[in-house]
C-alpha cells in the first residue's frame, strides 16, 4: 500500500516516549554484579558456559554441524570430492548433523591446513580435507608447512590413478621409445613440488631424458599443449583419462604407455584396477632392462606413489578427538564404502577407487605418510639437480 501525504499540511510535532523512571542504585548494582559473575565464570571455563562443547561421545551427532576445512578453492577436484563425501557422511552419521564446507585457499593448500591445525576443536565436528597438493609440501618439509599429519587421525581415504602417454608425432610408439633418444622428451607440468613429483620419480626410475616445462594452470592445458605439439609427454589422472587421452589414442595421435600403478596392502606396486591392460612403471623397467629396479630406487618410488596416489585424499581430525567420536565417523565411512548404493552415487567422484575406512586405516596411512629421510633426500636432490627446483 502506498501512503500519500498532503504537502500543504503542516506536520504535527512527533510525540517522544517518556523517559523510563530512574532505577534504584541497589538494582543497578545487582544487575552489573550479575554480569560480572557471568564474565568471571566464562573466563574461567574458557567460554564453555556460553558455548557448550559438542556432545559427540554418546554416538549421536543430533543438533551438531560437521565442518569440513577444504584448503583449496571451490570448484576443483578436491572440493568436489570433499563436498560429496561430506554430504554423504553427514546423512549417514547417527543424528544426521549439518554439513558446512569451508574453503580457505591460499599457498596451494598450505594456509588453510596450517589454520586448521592451529585452531580446530578436537570434538569430532571439525574435519580436515587433505590431498596431494598439501601432502607433497609436507613430504618435502617446506618451510611454510606448520602441520604434521602424524598429529592427526585419519577418518577415511580415497585414492586415484594416472596414465603416462606421449605424442606419436614425437616418435613415441612404445615404451622402448622412451630411452636412448636423440633429444629429450618435453614434459608439461604445474609445479615440481606438486602432484607432478610422482611422475618425475617415474621418469627417474626409468632413466628417461626429459626436459620439463612448469607453470601450466592444470592438466587440461598440458593436454592441449601436447595436441599442439608443444609438449611430448604428459600424464592424466583417472577422472580425465577417458575424455582427454582415449580420443587421441584412438586417432593414433598418442600412445598410452603405462600407469603409475597402485600400492596394495602388502606394499607391492600392482596394476591399476582402472587400467588393467597397462603395465606399471616397474613392469616397464623390467621390460627395458631385463631385471627389477634397484631396491632403493624402487622403495623411493613406491613410498611416493602410496603417499600421492593410493591415499591421495583423506579426512582427518585432531589427535585429541575422543575415541568414540573418531570410531563413529570412521565406522560410518566404512559402512558407506561397502554400500552398493553409495558406490553407484559416487561414480566419477571416487574414480572407481574404494573409500578406505577400515579399522587398520591409521596404521596403513601412517606407514604411507612416514616417509624415510633417505627417500625425502632423494626426492629433494632430484628436484634440485634435474629440474632446477630448490625446496625451501
Amino acid at each position: 500500500m502506498t501512503v500519500l501525504t498532503d504537502p500543504t499540511r503542516t506536520p504535527e510535532p512527533a510525540t517522544l516516549p517518556a523517559d523510563p523512571p530512574p532505577q534504584r542504585p541497589s538494582r543497578v548494582a545487582a544487575v552489573v554484579g550479575g554480569f560480572g559473575v557471568l564474565a568471571v565464570i566464562a573466563s574461567v571455563l574458557g567460554g564453555d558456559l556460553l558455548n557448550p562443547p559438542a556432545a559427540t561421545e554418546d554416538g549421536d551427532y543430533a543438533g551438531e554441524t560437521v565442518e569440513f576445512m577444504i584448503p583449496l578453492a571451490e570448484g576443483g577436484g578436491t572440493d568436489t570430492w570433499a563436498r560429496f563425501i561430506g554430504n554423504e557422511l553427514s546423512r549417514a552419521v547417527p543424528g544426521r548433523p549439518g554439513f558446512a564446507p569451508v574453503n580457505e585457499d591460499g599457498g596451494e593448500g598450505i594456509l588453510g591446513t596450517n589454520q586448521y591445525v592451529a585452531s580446530a576443536e578436537p570434538d569430532g565436528t571439525e574435519v580436515l580435507v587433505s590431498t596431494a597438493t598439501t601432502v607433497v609440501p609436507y613430504l618435502l618439509e617446506m618451510s611454510a608447512v606448520q602441520y604434521d599429519f602424524a598429529d592427526l587421525r585419519p577418518i577415511a581415504a580415497n585414492g586415484t590413478g594416472a596414465v603416462v602417454y606421449a605424442r606419436t608425432g614425437a616418435g613415441v610408439d612404445s615404451v622402448r621409445d622412451l630411452v636412448d633418444r636423440d633429444r629429450p622428451l618435453r614434459f608439461g607440468g604445474i609445479a615440481a613440488t606438486s602432484l607432478d613429483v610422482t611422475t618425475l620419480m617415474a621418469f627417474d626410475l626409468l632413466g628417461m631424458d626429459v626436459d620439463a616445462i612448469f607453470g601450466f594452470e592444470g592438466r587440461g592445458p598440458v593436454n592441449l599443449a601436447l595436441q599442439r605439439g608443444e609438449i611430448d609427454i604428459d600424464y592424466q589422472t583417472t577422472s580425465s583419462y577417458a575424455s582427454a587421452v582415449q580420443p587421441l589414442v584412438k586417432d593414433g595421435k598418442a600412445t598410452a604407455l603405462f600407469s603409475l600403478g597402485q600400492v596394495d596392502e602388502d606394499g607391492r606396486i600392482v596394476r591399476d584396477p582402472n587400467f588393467p591392460r597397462l603395465p606399471t612403471v616397474v613392469e616397464v623397467y623390467e621390460q627395458l632392462n631385463g631385471a627389477p629396479p634397484e631396491p632403493e630406487a624402487l622403495a623411493a618410488y613406491r613410498d611416493i606413489l602410496a603417499l600421492t596416489y593410493t591415499y591421495q585424499k583423506a579426512l582427518w581430525v585432531p589427535e585429541d578427538t575422543p575415541d568414540a567420536a573418531v570410531d563413529l565417523l570412521q565406522s560410518t565411512a566404512a559402512r558407506l564404502g561397502n554400500d552398493p548404493g553409495f558406490e553407484e552415487r559416487a561414480g566419477e567422484v571416487l574414480g572407481g577407487y574404494p573409500l578406505e575406512a577400515s579399522g587398520d586405516l591409521r596404521r596403513r596411512v601412517g606407514e604411507a605418510y612416514a616417509v624415510d629421510d633417505d627417500v625425502r633426500a632423494r626426492v629433494v636432490e632430484l628436484l634440485e639437480s634435474d629440474y632446477d627446483t630448490p625446496v625451501e
